[in-house]
C-alpha cells in the first residue's frame, strides 16, 4: 500500500501505523470523528480541528462521524444541533454518519454495570464539594472515598438505584476505581455518573442519571470503531483516562489512540462558547451570527469567504507547541481571497459634493469590474458632473507633498475625468459644504487625445443623481489589546466594536443581490444588505494588510 506523503505530525503518526500493519484485517480504513457539544454554536477554533479531521478522512480515503457529544442536558439543544450541521455545510465539508452520544445511552449504562461488576467502579456519597477536597494536589495524593470498598453487590443495588430515581441529585454518584495516589489527578477516582433530573433533549424524562463526558467520549469512539481521536492539547493529561475507559469496558485492539495538538488561539479574539454565550445572553451582540463574533454563523455573516478560513487553517498548520496567531494573518487570507474573486465599486462614506462646472449633460464610463482577474471585464457607471467625494480627499490647508485635491490643483476622479479645484463653498461653521471644479474633457480615462494635464492622485467618487443612500457598518475586535491573561474578559471587552454612519453609494451596490461582496475602492472589502428598504454596507475586512508588511 502506498502511503501519502505525510505534511504534519499526525499524519505520520498515522502513515507509521499504516505501514506496521496496524489495522490489517479491519480493512486498513482510517476513521474519525468530529465531536462537538451542542451546547453552543461553533466558533473559528473549531474550524481548525474539522480541517484536521476532515483533512485526515480525505487523504486517507476513510470515513467521520459527526458526533454530538450530548451528555449535559442543562446546556444542550436541537438548535445548537442544527447551527452545528449549517456550519459544517457551510464550510463544504461532508460527514459520513451523524450520530450522538446519547445514542448509546443503553450501552453505555451496560458498561457502567461492567466496570461494577469488574471492581472497577463504586457508588459514592460525598458531593462534589467533597470530592474536590479529597482529590489531593500534584504534588500529594488524594484521600480514598470512604465508600471505595462497597461491595461488588452494593454498588450494584444503588447504582441501579440511583438509575431508577431513588436518590436525589447529587446524593451518590459512580465513581471509577482506579488510583487515588496517581500523579496524574485526572486518574484518581474520577466521577462515571451523576445524578440529574434534567430532561434531554432528545431522550427526554427516560434518564436521570448522565454519564460525564471523561467517560463517555472514549467509550463513543470505541463503539462507533473510531481509529484516532484527534483532539487539542488540554486532553492530554485525560488521555491515560481516556485508555482506562476504553480497556476496561473490554474492548479490543486495535483501540482509538488519541493524538493531541495546539488548539487555535488567535490574538483580539474571544474563543470560549461559555463567553461567548454571555456575550449574546448579555446582548451586547446581536446573536450567535453577530458579525463581530469568531462563530462560524458570525464569520459568515460578516461576508467572510469559507475558502479564506480553510487557507488560514492550512497556512497556520498542525503542531504539537501551544502558540497564539496575530489575526492580522486571517486578515490577510481573507483579504487575498476578497481581491481575487470581489467586484470593485464605489463608496463614499464621508459625503461632500463635488460639482463640475463647466460639465452638462450626462454619460456612461467604463469601469473595470476586477483588474486583477483575467477577463475580468468593464461595467458602466453613470456621471453627470455632480458627485460626491470623500472629505478626507480635499482639504483646505493641504501638508507637503499631498496627492489629493487642494485649491488650484488636480487630480483624477476615477475611471472618468481630471478636475481642477477653481473655488470653494463653505457652511456657516467653516466647513466644506460644495468643490468647484473645471474638468478637462480630453483627459477621459481611455481616452488616447494627448494632455499636458496631469494629476497627482486618483479618488473615487458617487454620482450626486444616480447615487444611493447607505448605512456603512465597520467593525473592530471584540476584545481590546492583544495579551492580558491576568484580565477578565469582561474587563477587555471593546464597546466600540461597531461604529455606523451614513454616506453615498453607487446605484449599481444597491441594484446587486444581498450577500455580494465588494472591494470599495480605497476603503475596504464590504457586502450588501438590505434591512427595511436601508441599504447597507457591511465590513468584511479592510483594505490595510498589516500581516505581509
Amino acid at each position: 500500500m502506498k502511503l501519502p506523503e505525510a505534511n504534519n505530525f499526525i499524519e505520520q503518526i498515522i502513515n507509521d501505523e499504516l505501514a506496521a500493519g496496524k489495522f490489517e484485517g479491519t480493512g486498513n480504513e482510517i476513521h474519525v470523528r468530529f465531536p462537538p457539544e451542542p451546547n453552543g454554536y461553533l466558533h473559528i477554533g473549531h474550524i481548525k480541528a474539522m480541517c484536521i479531521n476532515f483533512g485526515v478522512k480525505e487523504k486517507y480515503h476513510g470515513t467521520l462521524n459527526l458526533r454530538m457529544d450530548d451528555t449535559n442536558p442543562a446546556k444542550e439543544d436541537y438548535e445548537y444541533v442544527n447551527s452545528i450541521i449549517d456550519a459544517i455545510k457551510w464550510l463544504g465539508f461532508e460527514y459520513d454518519k451523524l450520530v450522538f452520544a446519547s445514542d448509546y445511552y443503553d450501552r453505555l449504562y451496560e458498561i457502567a454495570e461492567k466496570y461494577i461488576l469488574e471492581g472497577n467502579a463504586y457508588v459514592c456519597d460525598l458531593s462534589a464539594e467533597e470530592i474536590t477536597a479529597t482529590r489531593g494536589t500534584l504534588t500529594e495524593a488524594g484521600t480514598p472515598s470512604p465508600y471505595r470498598d462497597r461491595s461488588v453487590e452494593e454498588n450494584l443495588k444503588l447504582f441501579r438505584e440511583m438509575k431508577s430515581g431513588k436518590y436525589p441529585d447529587g446524593a451518590k454518584v459512580l465513581r471509577a476505581k482506579i488510583d487515588m495516589a496517581s500523579p496524574n489527578v485526572n486518574m484518581r477516582d474520577p466521577v462515571v455518573y451523576r445524578i440529574a433530573r434534567v430532561p434531554h433533549y432528545r431522550t427526554g424524562d427516560k434518564w436521570c442519571i448522565y454519564p460525564m463526558y471523561d467517560f463517555a467520549h472514549p467509550v463513543s469512539d470505541a463503539i462507533e470503531g473510531i481509529t484516532h481521536s484527534l483532539c487539542s492539547l488540554e486532553f492530554e493529561n485525560h488521555r491515560p483516562l481516556y485508555n482506562w475507559f476504553v480497556e476496561k469496558a473490554g474492548f479490543k485492539e486495535p483501540r482509538p489512540r488519541q493524538i493531541e495538538f495546539a488548539r487555535l488561539n488567535i490574538t483580539n479574539m474571544l474563543m470560549s462558547k461559555r463567553y461567548l454565550k454571555k456575550l449574546v445572553d448579555e446582548k451586547f451582540v446581536r446573536g450567535w451570527d453577530d458579525p463581530r463574533m469568531p462563530t462560524v454563523m458570525g464569520l459568515k455573516s460578516r461576508g467572510v469567504p469559507p475558502e479564506a478560513l480553510k487557507k488560514f487553517c492550512a497556512d497556520v498548520g498542525v503542531a504539537k507547541a501551544y502558540s497564539v496567531v496575530n489575526q492580522a494573518q486571517l486578515d490577510s487570507c481573507i483579504r487575498d481571497n476578497l481581491n481575487e474573486n470581489a467586484e470593485r465599486a464605489m463608496a463614499v462614506l464621508n459625503p461632500v459634493k463635488l460639482t463640475v462646472t463647466n460639465y452638462s449633460g450626462e454619460e456612461e464610463l467604463d469601469f473595470e469590474i476586477n483588474p486583477i482577474k483575467e477577463n475580468g471585464g468593464a461595467r458602466k457607471v453613470k456621471f453627470t458632473g455632480s458627485v460626491y467625494i470623500d472629505r478626507d480627499d480635499f482639504s483646505l490647508n493641504p501638508p507637503p507633498k499631498y496627492k489629493r485635491l487642494q485649491k488650484g490643483g488636480t487630480v483624477r476622479l476615477k475611471a472618468a475625468y481630471i478636475v481642477r479645484c477653481d473655488d470653494v463653498k463653505l457652511g456657516k461653521d467653516g466647513e466644506v459644504e460644495e468643490i468647484l471644479c473645471t474638468y478637462f474633457p480630453e483627459t477621459r480615462s481611455g481616452s488616447q487625445q494627448p494632455t499636458e494635464i496631469k494629476a497627482k492622485g486618483v479618488i473615487h467618487w458617487v454620482d450626486a443623481k444616480y447615487g444611493k443612500d447607505v448605512q456603512i457598518r465597520q467593525y473592530q475586535p471584540l476584545l481590546n489589546d492583544e495579551q492580558y491573561p491576568d484580565q477578565d474578559y469582561a474587563e477587555r471587552l471593546n464597546k466600540n466594536s461597531e461604529t455606523v454612519i451614513y454616506g453615498k453609494a453607487e446605484s449599481y451596490i444597491a441594484d446587486c443581490d444581498d450577500e455580494k461582496p465588494f472591494q470599495l475602492l480605497r476603503t475596504g472589502y464590504y457586502k450588501k444588505l438590505t434591512e427595511n428598504g436601508l441599504v447597507i454596507l457591511s465590513e468584511i475586512v479592510s483594505l490595510k494588510d498589516n500581516f505581509n508588511k
